[in-house]
């Protein structure tokens, strides 16, 4: 279990670095806020671009990983919205909620990990690059979902397109594929550059996530309802996330004829804790914002013991 434990701490402890250094109030209160439109609009998509560029377009089309890895996130998906439809009855809140246990940090948290646990390892970007857009695709779906529920759009597909359309990871992304289907070989100053660009997104995205999750809990800390049921709720989640998915994604990919390294990256990546994006989501929506906050925080927790349990069974 070691090997993994080493990069586990690394990249925790960046965001630990971030949520000290802005529960200090070293840094300006809106840092979080710019840091997150760099690494969003800038480093990641430089990344995922020059990752994917990269990459034999062979390993980034294999299905096998692409049908099971999104399977495994479908059913829990779906799962979760059962559960808390039956429970509440509340289609905004079962959103959030499926959100909660779907969309873990396989960008900002998987590609730093993967990049450690698997050095100069092209497979290992490439797969956590796939995991990141197919969770910006369900991202965008509760979106939208979100929206609809709420009277702000009219259209739920135009939504979810728009969203993806105009997502700078995606785009990057689609770049990415596009020149290594060609076979396309980039001039080595212009690659070099946007890989610098790349390799700033880790640190600075990691850092930032530490900052929202101090001010999250700031924010909702203070007025948050004591319930006798967030307990219940926040053990569910992350049940959900750090455990079932991990689950349905070593049955499926196995079942879709994954093996060896590439299996063992997909259920890592599918037992990533919550990405922080979704706090942001439920703030902005109003729904369900406190127990996001506290399902990303514990779920950060647990990933020290779940992740290198993992890693040791595969």
């Amino acid at each position: 279990m070691l090997p993994i434990l080493s990069p586990l701490f690394i990249v925790f402890g960046i965001m630990l670095s971030g949520f000290v250094v802005q529960k200090a109030r070293i840094l300006p209160q809106e840092t979080d806020n710019v840091l997150n439109q760099y690494v969003y609009y800038i480093a990641f998509p430089a990344i995922m671009l020059i990752v994917l560029a990269e990459t034999p377009i062979e390993q980034i089309t294999d299905w096998g990983f692409i049908a099971g890895y999104s399977l495994a996130m479908t059913i829990i998906y779906l799962l979760t919205m059962g559960i808390s439809l039956w429970r509440d009855k509340k289609r905004d809140l079962a959103a959030i909620r499926a959100l909660n246990t779907t969309f873990g940090n396989t960008s900002f948290i998987g590609i730093p990990l993967m990049m450690m646990l698997y050095p100069n390892n092209q497979l290992a970007l490439a797969a956590a690059a796939i995991a990141s857009l197919l969770s910006v695709t369900v991202f965008a779906i509760v979106l939208a979902q979100l929206a609809l529920y709420q009277g702000q759009t009219d259209s739920a597909l135009k939504t979810v397109a728009l969203a993806l359309l105009q997502n700078p990871i995606i785009i990057g992304s689609l770049i990415g594929v596009a020149i290594s289907a060609a076979q396309i070989s980039l001039y080595s100053p212009i690659s070099g550059i946007i890989r610098q660009f790349g390799m700033t997104s880790s640190p600075c995205a990691l850092f930032a996530i530490g900052m929202v999750l101090c001010k999250a809990n700031q924010q909702q800390g203070r007025n948050a309802p004591r319930k006798l049921s967030t307990g219940a709720e926040l053990t569910l989640l992350n049940l959900l996330k750090l455990v079932l998915q991990p689950l349905f994604a070593y049955l499926l990919c196995k079942a879709f004829g994954v093996n060896g390294p590439l299996l063992k990256m997909a259920v890592l990546l599918a037992a990533l804790p919550t990405a922080a994006s979704v706090y942001l989501l439920a703030h902005r929506f109003q729904t369900n914002a406190t127990v996001s906050a506290q399902n990303i925080s514990l779920g950060i927790v647990l990933s020290f013991a779940v992740l290198p349990l993992l890693d040791h069974l595969l």
